[in-house]
């Protein structure tokens, strides 16, 4: 698995263009949450970004604190071309469990899915670094475990609470009802604040 959680394996994805889980823009669960957020101002760091139609969005929104971390160097590519203002020290290309940033939003889109369930502890402890007190974290999750070896890795809305409960109090966790139509019932929307 370990072959898995490489640069190198994520940036041949991203440079023979065999991204199955890239949808070609922004989640609409992802996109009604943005188009409520009133503080434009917010540090928002979107982890495992891909081509990052997020951040894309959200740059065009007017919100000028949006940061990007993967891997892949490569992945940014689109991001480059279609915002070419996105500002060069927000492109983060290395580990997200090494980055050291404090956060208002986290934003989950394709990220906890692609990692190693192994570490999924890693993560909600690396969430929890990264986030200033009373900051979110919000995403989508699957809604079912695979059988199939992953990436991409499922789970359900029970683990995710036994996970992430007792580190964040769960505004929101339930199937989104404006998910995509080939997604529709199997993902899981989240909004989570730090305690």
């Amino acid at each position: 698995m370990a072959e898995k959680l490489s640069a190198d394996y994520w940036n041949e994805r991203y440079v023979n263009v065999n991204t199955p889980w890239d949808i070609g823009d922004i989640s609409t669960p992802l996109k009604n949450y943005f188009d409520g957020l009133v503080d434009k101002e917010q540090i928002i760091l979107i982890p495992g970004a891909g081509k990052a139609h997020e951040a894309i969005y959200l740059h065009r929104q007017g919100f000028s604190q949006v940061y990007v971390c993967d891997w892949a160097a490569s992945a940014f590519d689109l991001l480059k071309a279609e915002v070419p203002d996105f500002p060069e020290d927000h492109l983060l290309i290395g580990d997200f469990f090494d980055l050291e940033l404090r956060v208002d939003l986290v934003v989950e889109q394709t990220f906890f899915c692609a990692i190693d369930p192994s570490l999924r502890s890693k993560y909600i402890q690396k969430m929890g670094q990264l986030l200033r007190e009373e900051g979110k974290l919000v995403g989508l999750l699957f809604a079912q475990e695979f059988n199939r070896p992953g990436p991409p890795f499922g789970g359900t809305i029970t683990e995710y609470r036994s996970l992430f409960g007792p580190h964040f109090d769960i505004l929101h966790m339930d199937i989104a009802p404006d998910s995509i139509k080939p997604r529709l019932g199997n993902e899981v929307f989240i909004l989570l604040q730090k305690r």
